[in-house]
């Protein structure tokens, strides 16, 4: 134990007190090793952020899609989305729900969409109702071409025009020859004002310049049922849900498809086969995100779908359901809309429709 000598100054004291300094080396040699541990912490944290990238960086898709129907359960649409996505999932290894937000005639679903995070983890399956809202109603809660980013047609369902067999023509010649002969004498029915079936009646009478009597239902049930009684003389339905009632000797089968046949029925004329090439009444369904989806993710869904719908086993199914599988590009969903939307404004118009 080192001596004090109390009897020197205190700065004397504090002098003897003072640390010794380590050596050089010493110093050196510390100051080496904390620098390499330095090093080595540094390059450990940055192997960690290559093994483990941010949720932002994982590939695309990561975690489960969410596919909103904006309609019930059991719809053609449901049917249609509820395969694809199964199908969807399989190959692209994660979930797909399939959101049911029926409600405001497809509206709420709909602008959920258009409202969504643009991360490709939100989806529509939807129907040229799409399009038909925004020409029947005042106002609705989305844009149809810059609410949406389109990623592609999935399908097409074929109306049919039926007619009751009191009514003698067997072919659209004949039915316009009968209804120029006999102004608004002609009944037909529809589910009710502003849907499809409503929508392509009004079309095929402006286009041949024929007055026939509108009989709007609240639903299908009561319309097939007099469309059968005879109340009422002609109707256009979906192929697969007249083709029963004509296969009995019910319902006659003027046409099936618009400028197609329907593979449902494919003995019966489409009405390009009857020389009707510029009207179409099919309904089309198709995918699209909300608006700045990106183009990997466009691109990549879009090719899966393809394949989806090329797929025999899948064709078969959806065929049997009377939906006609559409593979297409967005580029071909974005004409559709665009021409849709031009032609049913003008249809509405014209017809002064307004939807139940």
């Amino acid at each position: 134990m080192q001596r004090i000598d109390t009897s020197l100054p205190s700065a004397s004291i504090a002098r003897k007190l003072r640390p010794v300094a380590a050596p050089a080396s010493l110093r050196r040699n510390v100051k080496s090793t904390l620098h390499l541990a330095m090093r080595m912490l540094l390059l450990a944290l940055f192997s960690l952020s290559v093994v483990v990238p941010s949720a932002a960086q994982l590939p695309y898709p990561n975690h489960p899609i969410r596919i909103i129907v904006p309609y019930t359960p059991g719809t053609g649409i449901d049917i249609l989305a509820r395969l694809i996505g199964q199908k969807l999932s399989d190959e692209l290894r994660v979930a797909i729900v399939v959101d049911n937000r029926p409600g405001a005639s497809g509206n709420i679903g709909t602008e959920a969409v258009s409202k969504a995070a643009a991360d490709g983890y939100t989806l529509l399956a939807t129907a040229s109702t799409l399009v038909t809202n925004v020409a029947l109603q005042k106002s609705v809660p989305y844009d149809p071409i810059k609410g949406f980013t389109p990623i592609g047609p999935t399908a097409i369902g074929n109306l049919a025009l039926v007619v009751n067999p009191s009514v003698p023509a067997k072919t659209v010649k004949e039915l316009v020859a009968l209804a120029k002969a006999k102004p608004g004498e002609l009944n037909y029915a529809s589910p009710g004002s502003g849907t499809p079936h409503h929508l392509a009646a009004e079309l095929f009478k402006l286009h041949f310049g024929v007055n026939m009597t509108h009989v709007p239902y609240k639903g299908s049930a009561g319309a097939v049922t007099d469309l059968l009684g005879g109340q009422v003389q002609v109707m256009f339905l979906p192929v697969h849900v007249a083709l029963p009632h004509v296969q009995s000797g019910k319902l006659r089968m003027l046409t099936a498809g618009g400028s197609h046949r329907s593979s449902v029925a494919p003995d019966v004329p489409s009405l390009a086969d009857e020389g009707v090439t510029d009207i179409d009444v099919d309904i089309w369904y198709a995918m699209l995100g909300p608006p700045g989806l990106s183009k990997e993710q466009v691109t990549l869904l879009n090719t899966h779908i393809n394949g989806i719908l090329n797929d025999a086993a899948v064709r078969d199914t959806l065929m049997k359901q009377g939906l006609n599988p559409l593979p297409g590009s967005p580029q071909d969903l974005s004409r559709m809309i665009a021409t849709d939307l031009e032609r049913w404004n003008a249809v509405v118009r014209a017809a002064k429709i307004q939807a139940d």
